[in-house]
């Protein structure tokens, strides 16, 4: 059993300081991309670099980011969340300052991936605590609560990002994310006990970690859940990636205008994520992800007639691609949860496979889109349906399927929840 810390025991944690905590750990991904968005085209005149240099300071994020979620994942099962979290955030907050202190773009682009690697440190072991602490119904009613915190710091990225860059310049962002970063360390020192009831000592040693990740990924559930949220994730991405050609360059709309549909988007995100919590009381996970897959279907349909019309415009791609972000807020939330369900012993593990299928699917999207793009909507828009309708295949077919997770996992039950109070 591994001991509590001065900071209180587990069971003492409530929702009330949970939700922030995760808000603001999960939160870190959309401030380290967001946030930085608005900086491209200025450092990269400062650094006398090209666009595809640029570029990997966003693709080298991600890669590292995928990539290190497999083993994060592992260490904190052998070691616990918090001592790992701890270490996660200090190298993104490393790696953060010396960002803002780059020289050159192939210095910058080392200190992103990085970056990468300490984010993944804290999105792995954020997801995992959430396992530590509820039962799957329990904890993604937490979820939804903390992502709609991520979402007002996607709401508020872009703009916040483009008054720095106006106002310091580009290296002011990666300060901003650095006093976020330093907020995230002081609230898990602060407010964060040892979570995990039983380190599994198998966890790091080369052959327990293939057992484990080969144990998890035969599992129906986590198969199901992992490509619900992967499929999601697709949706979103592909519209990130592919939103600010699509609205500036082909749709001719003005930089205020795109940040307004962002905004949009991004508030159908949240309120999807607040009918989510409401709905699993309710209806449980796989009906409610269900019913949130309804609207990426209404969106789906939509962005086809639009594209086969020829009616894009900034207003109905807006409008589709609000019923996405909707749905999305009821996907993320159940399906980060319930990948975790199966496997209490091994929930960093587990959170951390997932993460990495997530990552390699946004990876893929845009190695996709940098080919497929061809100074037309419908590369971005077909893609984006393309993605809403997989995703509700999967919630009416797998997920309700084989989508049940019980309070007993297979892998380390014994371990149980740590009763924490809602």
């Amino acid at each position: 059993m591994t001991s509590t810390s001065e900071t209180g025991s587990p069971a003492s944690l409530r929702a009330a300081i949970v939700v922030p905590m995760l808000a603001v750990l999960l939160g870190l991904q959309p401030v380290t991309t967001d946030l930085y968005l608005p900086a491209l085209p200025a450092l990269r005149t400062d650094l006398a670099a090209t666009m595809a240099q640029a570029q990997l300071t966003l693709s080298g994020l991600l890669l590292a980011f995928g990539i290190a979620q497999l083993f994060a994942g592992a260490l904190a099962d052998r070691h616990g969340r918090r001592p790992v979290l701890l270490g996660g955030l200090a190298v993104y907050a490393a790696a953060t300052v010396a960002s803002a202190l780059a020289p050159s773009i192939g210095f910058l682009v080392a200190c992103r991936a990085l970056q990468g690697i300490g984010l993944a440190a804290a999105v792995v072991c954020a997801r995992a605590v959430v396992r530590d602490l509820y039962e799957p119904q329990q904890g993604a009613r937490v979820m939804a609560r903390a992502l709609s915190g991520l979402g007002i710091f996607a709401l508020t990225g872009p703009p916040v990002g483009a008054v720095l860059v106006t106002t310091w310049g580009w290296r002011a962002t990666f300060t901003a994310c650095a006093v976020f970063a330093a907020l995230a360390i002081a609230m898990v020192v602060l407010r964060l006990p040892e979570t995990l009831r039983s380190p599994n000592r198998e966890a790091t040693r080369p052959a327990g970690l293939l057992r484990a990740w080969r144990t998890i990924a035969v599992h129906p559930a986590f198969v199901s859940w992992t490509l619900l949220i992967s499929a999601t994730y697709g949706m979103l991405y592909t519209f990130l990636a592919g939103s600010s050609f699509l609205f500036i360059e082909v749709m001719g709309s003005s930089r205020l205008g795109f940040g307004l549909a962002l905004s949009c988007t991004t508030g159908a995100y949240i309120a999807g994520t607040l009918v989510c919590h409401r709905r699993l009381h309710r209806l449980g996970l796989q009906r409610t992800v269900r019913r949130g897959a309804l609207m990426a279907v209404v969106g789906a349909l939509a962005l086809v007639v639009i594209v086969w019309g020829g009616w894009h415009s900034p207003l109905t791609v807006t409008a589709a691609s609000m019923c996405l972000n909707f749905s999305h807020g009821h996907q993320q939330p159940c399906g980060q949860t319930a990948v975790t369900g199966p496997f209490p012993a091994l929930a960093g593990t587990a959170s951390a496979l997932s993460g990495f299928v997530m990552s390699a699917t946004a990876f893929g999207i845009g190695a996709w889109l940098g080919r497929a793009m061809d100074g037309t909507a419908a590369p971005v828009l077909l893609t984006q349906a393309a993605f809403a309708l997989a995703t509700a295949a999967v919630a009416f077919t797998l997920v309700r399927r084989h989508g049940a997770v019980g309070v007993a996992g297979v892998a380390g039950a014994a371990a149980g929840p740590a009763g924490v109070k809602p």
